[in-house]
């Protein structure tokens, strides 16, 4: 039977053709059962059924035109003094279709051109009669409850499909937002998988090239130290695929899979400082408080934050440089701080590229913030504070 509803809806023809049909024949015997003598009626009465049945099969695609049509329909048959049943439903049926396809300032004054067509007869003695009031009111009567209801049902039927389409409307919205959201949740996802690698590369490869260099001044000379530069770039290389391998795994896992490389925290500090001293970095970790319970977003974002800043050391501050980092946890908010001896002005951050961004990205996502430029004796400073209870705009 749906289906049925919605074939009719969009094939609107074939159903209003059938009315129009059903009307054409109650039309056609009533004027047969009425026989007419005067030729001149009988050629009013053919035109007149023809406007008051035909439109109907059009009037939801051109609701408007076949309204004035049947309204002439009804014209001629008034000019004929030949009342009939279709002369009195078409223009109703008019009404309900006008009340739901166009708007009440087209049905109100439509429906009030037929009450006065339908009542010049009465009132100018076209039909006579004994008793005018009486007739007259039974008319009224007419009008009020069978044009009433059609205008009724009219304002009914309009406003439920006005209703369903805002309903439609609002589900496209939502619908439309929700797409849009899972898009910008696959961007974030892809540039914080960027960052990601960024970091991981960034520092795997700084460490290996500057091994790589050192190994081939020592290869000659000093042996053992070629030996282990060798060992640091692949100890490095190994740990740079280790946890690369971690990130492609999240692109390939499924979200009900965990992960399946523990991503770093503020807990191992020790160990990547450890790794910049082999570089020849004079390197020292303070932590300051208690980091086992610290999100684990918050504690990537402290080793990423300290890895980049090491990485920037050990690519541009020159030999002996020296790096001291901090990082304080007083419950409330953890502070950063990384600050080395060597060159002024580190290009891979004076020049505004992705170490920077991807640092102060991390910060700003937690609500926190990140400063990053010279010292004035000389050397590079990086400060950068997270936050751990979010701020009260983002609560509410």
């Amino acid at each position: 039977m749906r289906k049925l509803s919605l074939w009719l809806r969009a094939h609107p023809v074939v159903g209003d053709g059938a009315i129009a049909l059903f009307m054409a024949l109650l039309y056609v015997a009533d004027v047969l059962t009425h026989r007419h003598s005067d030729p001149a009626v009988f050629w009013l009465l053919v035109p007149g059924g023809v406007l008051l049945t035909v439109p109907l099969a059009v009037r939801r695609v051109w609701p408007v035109h076949s309204a004035v049509a049947v309204l002439l329909g009804v014209v001629l048959l008034t000019i004929a003094r030949e009342p009939t049943m279709v002369g009195n439903l078409a223009p109703n049926v008019m009404v309900y279709t006008l009340v739901v396809c166009t708007s009440r300032r087209i049905a109100v004054p439509y429906a009030a051109l037929f009450a006065v067509l339908f009542l010049v007869p009465l009132l100018t003695g076209q039909e006579p009669t004994d008793d005018v009031g009486q007739l007259l009111l039974e008319r009224i009567t007419f009008l009020v409850m069978l044009t009433g209801f059609c205008y009724l049902l009219g304002e009914f039927v309009g406003a439920r499909r006005a209703y369903l389409a805002e309903v439609e409307r609002r589900l496209r919205a939502v619908e439309f937002e929700r797409d849009q959201q899972a898009r910008i949740a696959v961007a974030e996802e892809r540039n914080r998988i960027a960052r990601e690698i960024h970091d991981v590369l960034a520092h795997s490869v700084s460490v290996m090239v500057t091994q790589a260099d050192g190994a081939g001044y020592a290869l000659r000379t000093k042996p053992e130290l070629a030996e282990r530069a060798l060992q640091t770039i692949s100890s490095t290389g190994r740990e740079a695929l280790h946890e690369l391998r971690g990130l492609l795994g999240v692109l390939r896992g499924s979200d009900d899979e965990p992960d399946r490389i523990p991503q770093p925290t503020a807990a191992d500090l020790h160990g990547l400082v450890e790794r910049v001293r082999a570089l020849g970095v004079t390197a020292t970790v303070e932590l300051v408080g208690d980091f086992g319970e610290l999100p684990t977003g918050i504690g990537l974002s402290v080793y990423r934050i300290v890895q980049e800043s090491l990485t920037n050391v050990v690519k541009h501050g020159g030999p002996g440089a020296e790096a001291a980092v901090r990082v304080a946890n007083d419950g409330e908010r953890v502070e950063i701080e990384v600050v080395d001896s060597g060159a002024a002005a580190p290009s891979g951050l004076a020049s505004g590229g992705n170490g920077l961004i991807g640092m102060r990205e991390r910060a700003v996502g937690y609500g926190g913030s990140l400063e990053a430029g010279p010292r004035p004796g000389g050397g590079w400073r990086v400060h950068a504070v997270l936050p751990l209870a979010l701020p009260d705009e983002d609560r509410a």
